[in-house]
């Protein structure tokens, strides 16, 4: 049987990418006392690393900035799926913690958490029967799920009809009406549709109408003024549909829900999670990246949140990977062992950091022509011009940046947790 233990302080050992290769097996709470350095060539690379203090800055961060804004934190765990992140974010003040799928989900009720959104549609038999299961096996658990359509509803409503006269009784699932915009991803798409879900949701015996909730990501640019228009119109719908829906009675819980929150324009919808209702109102904001933060897209995204903010100590990347030079077959290349098996691509190639010799007491920042043109499964192909470039030796360490965390994370088992000085201080495991 899983315990607590084998959770947070799981057993790491050579069959996990970037652990040393001569290593006996450690529990991750051992992992600091070996004193491992990243620069020394202590672990095999290439390797994802957290850098303790940046990532201590935005759990703090962000916690303070939902906290200054009278609402809660209920932070994607898909980003990280490490169970000790996931720790350190309820740790933080976290309400509860969010996930796309029930499988996710058991992690982070497995780390602790005892609040929890699928900010998903669930409505397969497999996946109804197990939140039910959680929420017999861990008491007090509360898990709710998005609906947008009534063919979901009637899924639901089969499935729990189904389980009327089984030994074990089975309870109404808590659900949230998810808002969706035309041409995105899920949610309903204007507001007779909403509310008449809303009703037909109050009226069933299978689920409870516990919130409202959507997510404004999709449509973010990294500009102010599109931007703006962009969430302050979903959220005047969520806010609409929210107050009819209280009107008309057909939230079924005490205490109503409102949630939005992907990691790119998170402060243009904070304030507007409390709207005015006849019961007290819940925000919750469900950002996920802001834990690692990136070099690259989130960067981006973010340092014009700061500027809207009028915030000079935002998000700091915490995330990297190191790699080594491999081969120098031309002229202005430089060949790197990393790949698409070990860093995100998805929406930017990796950004070039710093660089250094092995056993170097510090990193020299990447020159501003250092580009990586391509990846291959194992192989990013470095590119330069200047002098720096050209002085790149095979064995000489290269330092990554990251753009998009979750596509990181998903490639490793394990990432050690570094100092300033890049010596190993702690570790976290993943569980994809």
């Amino acid at each position: 049987m899983t315990t607590l233990q084998d959770i947070l302080d799981p057993q790491i050992d050579r069959s996990f990418k970037g652990f040393p290769h001569t290593s006996p097996a450690l529990r991750r709470s051992q992992i600091a006392a070996q004193h491992w350095r990243v620069l020394d060539g202590d672990l095999p690379l290439p390797v994802a690393l957290v850098k303790q203090q940046a990532l201590q800055h935005n759990l703090s961060w962000m916690q303070r900035f939902a906290t200054d804004r009278g609402i809660d934190m209920a932070p994607h765990g898909k980003t990280t799926m490490s169970p000790q992140l996931l720790k350190r974010q309820l740790d933080a003040g976290a309400w509860g913690l969010t996930f796309a799928t029930v499988a996710q989900l058991r992690a982070g009720v497995l780390a602790g958490a005892r609040r929890c959104m699928i900010a998903n549609q669930v409505f397969t038999a497999a996946d109804l029967a197990g939140i039910q299961d959680m929420q017999r096996e861990y008491a007090g658990l509360r898990i709710a799920f998005l609906v947008d359509s009534a063919a979901q509803l009637e899924l639901i409503e089969a499935w729990h009809a189904s389980q009327q006269d089984a030994q074990t009784p089975v309870r109404p699932f808590e659900v949230l009406l998810e808002i969706g915009v035309e041409g995105g991803r899920t949610g309903c798409r204007n507001q007779h549709d909403a509310l008449t879900l809303a009703q037909r949701v109050h009226a069933s015996p299978a689920c409870r109408l516990v919130g409202i909730e959507c997510y404004e990501g999709l449509g973010a640019t990294g500009q102010s003024d599109p931007d703006e228009a962009y969430a302050g119109a979903l959220m005047q719908r969520v806010c609409d549909i929210a107050i009819a829906c209280d009107q008309q009675h057909f939230f079924d819980n005490e205490e109503v829900l409102v949630s939005a929150g992907g990691s790119a324009i998170f402060d243009l919808v904070a304030n507007r999670l409390k709207p005015e209702l006849s019961q007290p109102v819940r925000g919750l904001l469900r950002s996920g990246c802001y834990v690692t933060h990136d070099h690259g897209f989130y960067k981006r995204m973010v340092s014009t949140v700061n500027s809207r903010l009028g915030c000079g100590d935002g998000l700091q990347a915490a995330l990297e990977v190191w790699a080594a030079v491999q081969s120098c077959p031309e002229p202005g290349l430089a060949i790197l062992a990393v790949g698409k098996r070990d860093i995100s691509y998805d929406l930017d190639l990796p950004v070039p950091l710093g660089f250094c010799k092995p056993g170097d007491r510090g990193v020299t920042g990447a020159p501003a022509d250092w580009k990586i043109g391509g990846l291959n499964d194992q192989h990013a192909y470095l590119r330069g011009t200047g002098p720096e470039h050209a002085a790149l030796k095979v064995g000489d360490l290269v330092a990554l940046g990251i753009s998009h965390p979750c596509t990181t994370f998903d490639k490793w088992r394990w990432m050690p947790v570094v100092d300033e000085n890049y010596t190993v201080c702690d570790a976290l495991v993943t569980c994809f």
